[in-house]
């Protein structure tokens, strides 16, 4: 028909040319970012509105105005004299406190779980007391932590190390026993060793999910840490909040909360940037 081929030679370079119209990259950036950061705009604005309303009582629940200007006007510093720690230098403390706890807790409860799942003898012996102390909070841990290491570092890091310990190890137990079947064969008909069938079948196929495990228990050690600074440590995020306890200032604790959120948010997002470009074949759109 007349006109026909016109339109189908319109259609045909547009389909030969997908990118000419497509948007910029950055702009679907943009609009994460954007979107991610507007309902914490919406909420400081209504949270700035009720302070200045009247609806909030502002030495205990102080705008993010109100705290901010006592931060800057304190050089980030909390407490007195010598005992005087920078904002920081206690959101490094946490961080450390609760990264070194959760590397030490994963490696030891891969290598467990690998253990357990090689020897029927291993799993006999082992399996019954993971599983009776799984279910101990890491807070319960905090007293046995404080006598057997002393009040210091060592301690939260012990307290992270049993939050997530015990349920990595079965974790990574039951992501062993789910692995296809189908992949160990296709290895051990190739002429792989039992060796290389761990190696390279096995491990990789179970360290994602672990990872995955790890992130979600990462809140619950986290948590654990900021109890253990709060009842004896003298420095961390935690301690912030029960310094404004003590002091009665409501902006102290709110600086507190904060930086226990941020701080946290943070430490995920690294744990899923490491699982996003260091575990190469997992999942990308984990949250």
């Amino acid at each position: 028909m007349p006109g026909s081929r016109p339109a189908t030679a319109k259609v045909e370079s547009v389909v030969a040319r997908p990118g000419v119209n497509a948007p910029p990259p950055w702009l679907g950036h943009a609009k994460r970012i954007g979107l991610g950061f507007a309902p914490w705009v919406v909420l400081i604005a209504l949270w700035e509105m009720a302070a200045a309303r009247g609806w909030l009582q502002m030495s205990l629940f102080p705008p993010p105005s109100a705290f901010i200007s006592y931060a800057i006007e304190s050089d980030l510093k909390v407490g007195f004299g010598r005992e005087a720690m920078s904002l920081p230098y206690a959101i490094v403390a946490s961080a450390y406190r609760v990264l070194a706890g959760l590397a030490i807790g994963f490696l030891f409860a891969i290598a467990t779980g690998i253990l357990v799942s090689m020897s029927r003898t291993a799993s006999l012996a082992v399996l019954p007391i993971v599983r009776g102390l799984a279910p101990i909070a890491p807070i319960a841990w905090i007293p046995i932590g404080i006598v057997v290491f002393g009040i210091g570092n060592a301690t939260a890091v012990f307290v992270v190390f049993t939050g997530v310990f015990f349920l990595l190890t079965l974790s990574t137990v039951s992501a062993v026993q789910s692995v296809d079947s189908r992949l160990i064969k296709t290895a051990r008909s190739y002429g792989a060793s039992p060796r290389q069938v761990w190696t390279h079948v096995i491990f990789p196929a179970v360290l994602p999910q672990v990872f995955t495990m790890l992130r979600l228990n990462f809140f619950a050690a986290w948590m654990a840490v900021l109890a253990a600074e709060m009842v004896g440590l003298k420095n961390g995020v935690g301690m912030i909040v029960i310094l404004g306890r003590e002091m009665f200032n409501g902006n102290l604790v709110m600086i507190g909360i904060c930086a226990i959120g941020v701080t946290g948010y943070l430490i995920d997002s690294f744990l899923l940037f490491l699982q996003r470009n260091i575990l190469w074949w997992s999942d990308r759109g984990a949250l």
